[in-house]
Protein backbone atom coordinates (compact mmCIF):
# COMPACT_ATOMS: atom_id res chain seq x y z
CA UNK A 1 0.00 0.00 0.00
CA UNK A 2 1.29 3.50 -0.78
CA UNK A 3 2.39 5.62 2.18
CA UNK A 4 0.80 8.83 3.52
CA UNK A 5 2.76 11.83 3.45
CA UNK A 6 4.68 12.60 6.94
CA UNK A 7 3.38 15.69 6.62
CA UNK A 8 0.09 14.26 6.67
CA UNK A 9 0.57 11.37 9.23
CA UNK A 10 1.49 14.94 11.23
CA UNK A 11 -1.70 16.66 10.44
CA UNK A 12 -3.27 17.22 13.87
CA UNK A 13 -7.25 16.05 13.90
CA UNK A 14 -9.37 19.26 14.93
CA UNK A 15 -10.08 19.05 18.75
CA UNK A 16 -13.20 21.27 17.48
CA UNK A 17 -14.55 18.65 14.92
CA UNK A 18 -13.05 15.49 15.55
CA UNK A 19 -15.58 13.92 18.20
CA UNK A 20 -18.60 14.79 15.58
CA UNK A 21 -18.69 10.93 14.91
CA UNK A 22 -19.95 10.55 18.28
CA UNK A 23 -22.34 13.38 18.16
CA UNK A 24 -24.08 11.86 15.27
CA UNK A 25 -24.13 8.57 16.90
CA UNK A 26 -25.98 9.84 19.83
CA UNK A 27 -28.75 12.05 17.86
CA UNK A 28 -29.23 8.53 15.78
CA UNK A 29 -30.30 7.55 19.12
CA UNK A 30 -32.49 10.51 19.47
CA UNK A 31 -30.35 12.44 22.19
CA UNK A 32 -30.23 16.21 22.11
CA UNK A 33 -26.64 17.35 22.11
CA UNK A 34 -26.10 20.86 23.23
CA UNK A 35 -22.95 22.39 20.69
CA UNK A 36 -20.48 24.13 22.75
CA UNK A 37 -17.49 22.83 21.24
CA UNK A 38 -17.55 24.79 17.78
CA UNK A 39 -17.69 28.59 16.99
CA UNK A 40 -20.52 28.89 14.97
CA UNK A 41 -22.58 31.54 16.01
CA UNK A 42 -26.49 30.94 15.75
CA UNK A 43 -27.59 34.49 15.57
CA UNK A 44 -28.78 35.64 12.55
CA UNK A 45 -26.96 36.79 9.40
CA UNK A 46 -27.41 40.82 8.39
CA UNK A 47 -30.87 41.30 6.35
CA UNK A 48 -28.90 43.36 4.35
CA UNK A 49 -26.43 40.30 3.44
CA UNK A 50 -29.11 37.97 2.86
CA UNK A 51 -31.20 40.79 0.10
CA UNK A 52 -27.73 40.58 -1.41
CA UNK A 53 -27.70 36.83 -1.88
CA UNK A 54 -31.37 36.47 -3.04
CA UNK A 55 -31.24 39.81 -5.38
CA UNK A 56 -28.33 38.69 -6.70
CA UNK A 57 -28.92 39.19 -10.94
CA UNK A 58 -26.01 37.38 -12.87
CA UNK A 59 -25.94 35.58 -16.10
CA UNK A 60 -22.46 34.52 -14.75
CA UNK A 61 -21.21 33.70 -12.03
CA UNK A 62 -17.59 34.77 -13.19
CA UNK A 63 -13.85 34.18 -11.42
CA UNK A 64 -13.22 37.60 -9.53
CA UNK A 65 -9.79 38.87 -9.58
CA UNK A 66 -7.20 37.31 -7.10
CA UNK A 67 -6.99 39.51 -4.76
CA UNK A 68 -10.84 39.85 -4.36
CA UNK A 69 -13.29 42.88 -6.06
CA UNK A 70 -11.73 46.11 -5.63
CA UNK A 71 -15.21 47.83 -4.83
CA UNK A 72 -15.45 45.13 -1.81
CA UNK A 73 -11.59 46.23 -0.68
CA UNK A 74 -12.27 49.66 -0.85
CA UNK A 75 -15.49 49.33 1.22
CA UNK A 76 -12.88 48.05 4.03
CA UNK A 77 -10.69 50.64 4.26
CA UNK A 78 -14.11 52.63 5.37
CA UNK A 79 -14.45 49.96 7.76
CA UNK A 80 -11.58 49.11 9.30
CA UNK A 81 -10.97 53.49 9.61
CA UNK A 82 -13.73 53.09 12.23
CA UNK A 83 -11.07 51.02 14.30
CA UNK A 84 -8.43 53.67 13.78
CA UNK A 85 -6.58 51.08 11.41
CA UNK A 86 -5.37 53.24 8.33
CA UNK A 87 -5.03 51.06 5.38
CA UNK A 88 -5.24 51.26 1.40
CA UNK A 89 -7.04 49.27 -0.71
CA UNK A 90 -3.92 47.93 -2.44
CA UNK A 91 -2.70 46.93 1.37
CA UNK A 92 -5.55 44.51 1.49
CA UNK A 93 -5.76 40.37 -0.08
CA UNK A 94 -9.30 38.48 -0.39
CA UNK A 95 -8.58 35.42 1.02
CA UNK A 96 -11.23 32.27 1.11
CA UNK A 97 -11.75 32.83 4.73
CA UNK A 98 -9.41 33.63 7.66
CA UNK A 99 -7.45 30.10 7.70
CA UNK A 100 -6.59 30.64 3.74
CA UNK A 101 -5.44 34.30 4.89
CA UNK A 102 -3.09 32.48 7.53
CA UNK A 103 -1.74 29.61 5.43
CA UNK A 104 -0.79 32.33 2.50
CA UNK A 105 0.95 34.22 5.31
CA UNK A 106 2.47 31.44 6.13
CA UNK A 107 3.64 29.82 3.06
CA UNK A 108 4.87 33.38 1.52
CA UNK A 109 6.99 34.56 4.88
CA UNK A 110 8.02 30.84 6.44
CA UNK A 111 10.71 28.14 4.91
CA UNK A 112 10.54 24.67 6.00
CA UNK A 113 12.60 25.04 9.42
CA UNK A 114 11.42 28.35 9.94
CA UNK A 115 9.80 28.95 13.45
CA UNK A 116 6.88 30.73 14.96
CA UNK A 117 7.02 31.73 18.34
CA UNK A 118 2.71 30.81 19.50
CA UNK A 119 1.24 32.33 22.76
CA UNK A 120 -0.91 28.58 24.06
CA UNK A 121 -3.56 27.75 23.98
CA UNK A 122 -4.35 28.87 20.88
CA UNK A 123 -6.10 28.06 17.58
CA UNK A 124 -5.73 24.12 17.06
CA UNK A 125 -5.41 25.10 12.64
CA UNK A 126 -2.59 27.04 13.47
CA UNK A 127 -0.82 24.02 13.79
CA UNK A 128 -2.15 22.32 11.02
CA UNK A 129 -0.96 25.50 8.81
CA UNK A 130 2.50 25.56 9.95
CA UNK A 131 2.88 21.67 9.16
CA UNK A 132 1.50 22.39 5.58
CA UNK A 133 3.61 25.34 5.35
CA UNK A 134 6.69 22.62 6.82
CA UNK A 135 7.44 25.37 9.39
CA UNK A 136 7.60 24.92 13.45
CA UNK A 137 5.00 25.86 16.25
CA UNK A 138 7.39 26.86 19.49
CA UNK A 139 4.94 26.97 22.00
CA UNK A 140 4.74 29.30 24.94
CA UNK A 141 2.60 28.33 27.37
CA UNK A 142 -0.22 30.40 29.23
CA UNK A 143 -1.95 29.57 32.30
CA UNK A 144 -5.60 29.64 33.59
CA UNK A 145 -4.55 30.68 37.03
CA UNK A 146 -3.38 33.74 35.52
CA UNK A 147 -6.23 34.49 33.01
CA UNK A 148 -3.93 33.21 30.13
CA UNK A 149 -2.32 36.54 30.56
CA UNK A 150 0.38 37.15 27.69
CA UNK A 151 3.56 35.17 29.12
CA UNK A 152 6.48 37.28 29.99
CA UNK A 153 9.06 38.68 27.50
CA UNK A 154 11.95 37.00 28.90
CA UNK A 155 9.95 33.43 28.63
CA UNK A 156 9.39 34.93 24.73
CA UNK A 157 13.06 35.58 24.01
CA UNK A 158 14.62 31.76 25.66
CA UNK A 159 12.40 29.99 22.28
CA UNK A 160 14.34 32.65 19.71
CA UNK A 161 16.78 31.50 17.94
CA UNK A 162 18.12 31.72 14.30
CA UNK A 163 15.11 29.90 12.83
CA UNK A 164 12.84 31.92 14.57
CA UNK A 165 10.33 34.21 11.85
CA UNK A 166 7.89 35.21 13.64
CA UNK A 167 4.91 35.63 16.49
CA UNK A 168 1.31 34.94 15.86
CA UNK A 169 -1.11 36.00 18.02
CA UNK A 170 -5.31 35.88 18.05
CA UNK A 171 -6.44 39.04 19.62
CA UNK A 172 -9.39 38.71 21.06
CA UNK A 173 -8.18 35.45 21.81
CA UNK A 174 -9.43 31.90 20.54
CA UNK A 175 -9.90 29.59 22.65
CA UNK A 176 -9.41 31.60 25.81
CA UNK A 177 -11.63 34.96 25.37
CA UNK A 178 -8.29 36.85 26.41
CA UNK A 179 -7.62 40.61 25.32
CA UNK A 180 -4.40 41.65 25.06
CA UNK A 181 -3.54 44.59 27.17
CA UNK A 182 -1.64 47.72 25.40
CA UNK A 183 1.39 47.16 27.47
CA UNK A 184 1.51 43.94 26.54
CA UNK A 185 1.02 44.83 22.65
CA UNK A 186 3.83 46.85 23.25
CA UNK A 187 6.30 44.05 24.38
CA UNK A 188 5.23 42.36 21.91
CA UNK A 189 5.89 45.28 19.09
CA UNK A 190 9.33 45.58 21.03
CA UNK A 191 10.14 41.97 20.58
CA UNK A 192 9.51 41.59 16.74
CA UNK A 193 11.13 45.34 16.26
CA UNK A 194 14.44 44.08 17.89
CA UNK A 195 14.83 40.53 16.31
CA UNK A 196 13.01 41.74 12.80
CA UNK A 197 10.86 39.29 13.10
CA UNK A 198 6.64 38.69 11.46
CA UNK A 199 3.68 39.44 13.44
CA UNK A 200 0.81 37.44 12.22
CA UNK A 201 -1.82 39.14 14.31
CA UNK A 202 -5.40 37.32 13.92
CA UNK A 203 -8.04 39.84 14.88
CA UNK A 204 -11.27 38.42 13.54
CA UNK A 205 -13.45 38.68 17.19
CA UNK A 206 -12.41 42.78 16.88
CA UNK A 207 -16.30 43.89 17.23
CA UNK A 208 -16.27 41.45 20.57
CA UNK A 209 -14.80 43.22 23.47
CA UNK A 210 -16.44 43.72 26.89
CA UNK A 211 -14.29 45.69 28.78
CA UNK A 212 -13.71 49.03 28.84
CA UNK A 213 -9.96 48.36 27.98
CA UNK A 214 -9.31 49.86 24.75
CA UNK A 215 -8.74 46.98 21.47
CA UNK A 216 -5.05 47.55 20.53
CA UNK A 217 -4.79 45.94 16.97
CA UNK A 218 -1.08 44.97 15.83
CA UNK A 219 -2.21 47.45 13.08
CA UNK A 220 -1.56 50.69 15.65
CA UNK A 221 1.76 49.75 16.81
CA UNK A 222 4.33 51.61 15.64
CA UNK A 223 7.90 51.04 14.05
CA UNK A 224 6.83 47.21 12.80
CA UNK A 225 4.82 48.73 9.97
CA UNK A 226 6.28 46.15 7.51
CA UNK A 227 6.19 43.72 9.83
CA UNK A 228 2.83 43.22 10.35
CA UNK A 229 0.33 40.56 9.40
CA UNK A 230 -3.41 41.20 10.11
CA UNK A 231 -5.72 38.20 9.58
CA UNK A 232 -9.37 39.16 9.43
CA UNK A 233 -12.79 37.44 8.61
CA UNK A 234 -16.56 37.87 7.97
CA UNK A 235 -17.41 34.61 9.99
CA UNK A 236 -17.81 35.92 13.06
CA UNK A 237 -18.99 39.71 13.27
CA UNK A 238 -22.26 38.66 10.56
CA UNK A 239 -22.62 35.20 11.40
CA UNK A 240 -21.19 34.57 7.65
CA UNK A 241 -19.00 31.37 8.26
CA UNK A 242 -20.32 29.55 5.25
CA UNK A 243 -19.56 31.95 2.82
CA UNK A 244 -15.71 31.53 3.56
CA UNK A 245 -14.36 35.26 3.30
CA UNK A 246 -11.34 36.05 4.78
CA UNK A 247 -8.73 38.93 4.39
CA UNK A 248 -4.66 39.43 4.50
CA UNK A 249 -3.88 42.43 5.23
CA UNK A 250 0.10 44.32 5.43
CA UNK A 251 1.67 47.67 4.14
CA UNK A 252 4.82 45.07 3.00
CA UNK A 253 5.19 45.44 -0.44
CA UNK A 254 7.29 42.67 -1.42
CA UNK A 255 4.72 40.49 0.85
CA UNK A 256 1.94 40.88 -0.62
CA UNK A 257 3.78 40.44 -4.47
CA UNK A 258 4.89 36.61 -2.82
CA UNK A 259 0.65 36.04 -1.06
CA UNK A 260 -0.39 37.27 -4.82
CA UNK A 261 1.15 34.30 -6.62
CA UNK A 262 -0.58 31.78 -3.79
CA UNK A 263 -4.14 33.72 -4.37
CA UNK A 264 -3.42 33.49 -8.26
CA UNK A 265 -2.51 29.85 -7.99
CA UNK A 266 -5.71 29.13 -6.40
CA UNK A 267 -7.52 31.90 -8.86
CA UNK A 268 -9.82 33.25 -6.99
CA UNK A 269 -12.04 33.94 -3.72
CA UNK A 270 -15.92 32.92 -3.45
CA UNK A 271 -17.75 35.75 -6.12
CA UNK A 272 -21.14 35.02 -3.99
CA UNK A 273 -19.36 35.32 -0.48
CA UNK A 274 -17.84 38.52 -1.12
CA UNK A 275 -21.33 39.80 -2.96
CA UNK A 276 -22.46 38.86 0.72
CA UNK A 277 -19.75 40.27 2.53
CA UNK A 278 -19.69 43.36 0.60
CA UNK A 279 -23.13 44.33 1.38
CA UNK A 280 -22.66 43.25 5.21
CA UNK A 281 -20.57 46.47 5.86
CA UNK A 282 -23.99 47.97 5.59
CA UNK A 283 -25.35 46.54 8.31
CA UNK A 284 -26.98 48.78 10.74
CA UNK A 285 -25.25 49.97 14.42
CA UNK A 286 -28.50 48.65 15.84
CA UNK A 287 -27.61 44.98 14.40
CA UNK A 288 -24.40 45.56 15.65
CA UNK A 289 -25.26 46.56 18.99
CA UNK A 290 -28.04 43.72 19.23
CA UNK A 291 -25.26 41.03 18.79
CA UNK A 292 -23.17 42.18 20.96
CA UNK A 293 -25.05 42.76 23.89
CA UNK A 294 -26.64 38.84 23.33
CA UNK A 295 -23.15 37.66 23.75
CA UNK A 296 -22.57 40.20 26.96
CA UNK A 297 -25.49 38.08 28.35
CA UNK A 298 -24.50 34.74 27.51
CA UNK A 299 -21.06 35.55 28.58
CA UNK A 300 -22.15 36.35 32.13
CA UNK A 301 -24.58 33.64 32.44
CA UNK A 302 -22.45 30.78 30.87
CA UNK A 303 -19.18 32.02 33.41
CA UNK A 304 -21.63 32.98 36.53
CA UNK A 305 -23.09 29.25 35.45
CA UNK A 306 -19.93 27.58 35.26
CA UNK A 307 -18.11 28.65 38.31
CA UNK A 308 -21.08 27.83 40.57
CA UNK A 309 -20.53 24.04 39.45
CA UNK A 310 -18.99 22.17 41.88
CA UNK A 311 -14.72 21.49 40.92
CA UNK A 312 -15.39 23.96 37.71
CA UNK A 313 -13.15 26.89 37.33
CA UNK A 314 -13.58 29.41 34.21
CA UNK A 315 -11.41 33.21 34.29
CA UNK A 316 -13.79 35.99 32.95
CA UNK A 317 -13.00 36.01 28.95
CA UNK A 318 -12.64 39.98 28.58
CA UNK A 319 -13.59 39.17 24.24
CA UNK A 320 -14.33 36.96 21.62
CA UNK A 321 -17.39 34.17 22.36
CA UNK A 322 -15.34 31.37 24.29
CA UNK A 323 -13.76 30.47 27.79
CA UNK A 324 -11.27 27.18 28.61
CA UNK A 325 -12.76 25.63 32.02
CA UNK A 326 -11.35 23.39 34.61
CA UNK A 327 -12.99 20.48 35.16
CA UNK A 328 -12.90 18.30 37.61
CA UNK A 329 -11.98 14.91 35.54
CA UNK A 330 -9.10 12.84 35.36
CA UNK A 331 -8.99 13.53 31.32
CA UNK A 332 -10.99 16.19 29.37
CA UNK A 333 -10.48 14.36 26.73
CA UNK A 334 -12.23 11.10 27.71
CA UNK A 335 -14.51 12.93 29.27
CA UNK A 336 -15.94 14.73 26.35
CA UNK A 337 -15.78 11.64 24.28
CA UNK A 338 -17.67 9.66 27.27
CA UNK A 339 -20.64 12.73 27.47
CA UNK A 340 -21.29 11.85 23.76
CA UNK A 341 -21.17 7.70 23.54
CA UNK A 342 -22.28 6.95 27.18
CA UNK A 343 -23.77 9.49 29.02
CA UNK A 344 -27.24 11.36 28.71
CA UNK A 345 -29.37 13.00 31.38
CA UNK A 346 -33.19 12.70 30.21
CA UNK A 347 -32.34 12.46 26.80
CA UNK A 348 -29.61 15.25 26.71
CA UNK A 349 -25.59 15.80 26.27
CA UNK A 350 -22.96 18.42 26.02
CA UNK A 351 -20.48 18.67 23.10
CA UNK A 352 -17.34 20.50 24.47
CA UNK A 353 -13.63 20.68 22.91
CA UNK A 354 -11.02 19.27 24.55
CA UNK A 355 -8.65 21.60 25.34
CA UNK A 356 -5.76 19.40 25.02
CA UNK A 357 -6.01 19.92 21.35
CA UNK A 358 -5.36 23.59 22.17
CA UNK A 359 -1.80 22.95 22.89
CA UNK A 360 0.65 21.41 21.59
CA UNK A 361 2.65 20.00 24.57
CA UNK A 362 0.48 16.37 25.05
CA UNK A 363 0.41 17.22 29.27
CA UNK A 364 -1.19 20.70 29.20
CA UNK A 365 -5.09 21.28 29.37
CA UNK A 366 -5.85 17.68 30.46
CA UNK A 367 -8.68 18.74 32.53
CA UNK A 368 -9.94 21.50 30.25
CA UNK A 369 -12.01 22.60 27.86
CA UNK A 370 -13.31 25.33 25.23
CA UNK A 371 -16.80 26.37 25.60
CA UNK A 372 -18.28 28.63 22.91
CA UNK A 373 -21.28 30.80 24.17
CA UNK A 374 -23.22 30.80 20.95
CA UNK A 375 -26.13 29.09 22.09
CA UNK A 376 -29.15 30.90 23.00
CA UNK A 377 -29.65 31.68 27.19
CA UNK A 378 -31.79 28.83 27.36
CA UNK A 379 -29.71 26.55 25.72
CA UNK A 380 -27.30 27.42 27.97
CA UNK A 381 -28.97 26.91 30.62
CA UNK A 382 -29.91 23.39 29.72
CA UNK A 383 -26.34 22.74 28.63
CA UNK A 384 -25.12 23.92 31.96
CA UNK A 385 -26.75 22.00 33.87
CA UNK A 386 -26.75 18.22 31.74
CA UNK A 387 -22.61 19.47 32.26
CA UNK A 388 -23.31 19.11 36.20
CA UNK A 389 -24.99 15.83 36.00
CA UNK A 390 -22.35 14.32 34.10
CA UNK A 391 -19.37 15.47 36.06
CA UNK A 392 -21.57 13.73 38.76
CA UNK A 393 -22.09 10.68 36.64
CA UNK A 394 -18.19 10.83 35.23
CA UNK A 395 -16.54 7.55 37.01
CA UNK A 396 -12.97 9.76 36.27
CA UNK A 397 -14.10 12.61 38.73
CA UNK A 398 -10.99 13.84 40.80
CA UNK A 399 -13.31 15.80 43.99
Amino acid sequence: MPQISVRGEEMPASPIRKLVPLSDKAKEKGITVYHLNIGQPDLPTPKVALDALHNIDRTVLEYSPSDGYRSYREKLTKYYASYNINVTADDIIITTGGSEAVLFAFLACLNPGDEIIVPEPAYANYMAFAISAGADIKAIPSTIEEGFALPSVDKFEALITEKTRGILICNPNNPTGYLYTRNEMNQIRDIVKKYDLYLFSDEVYREFIYTGSPYISACHLKGIEENVVLIDSVSKRYSECGIRIGALITKNKKLRASVMKFCQARLSPPLIGQLIAEASLDASQEYMRDIYDEYVERRKFLIDGLNRIPGVYSPIPMGAFYTVARLPVDNADTFCAWCLSDFSYEGQTVFMAPASGFYSSPELGRDEVRIAYVLKKEDLQKALFVLQKALEAYPGRTI
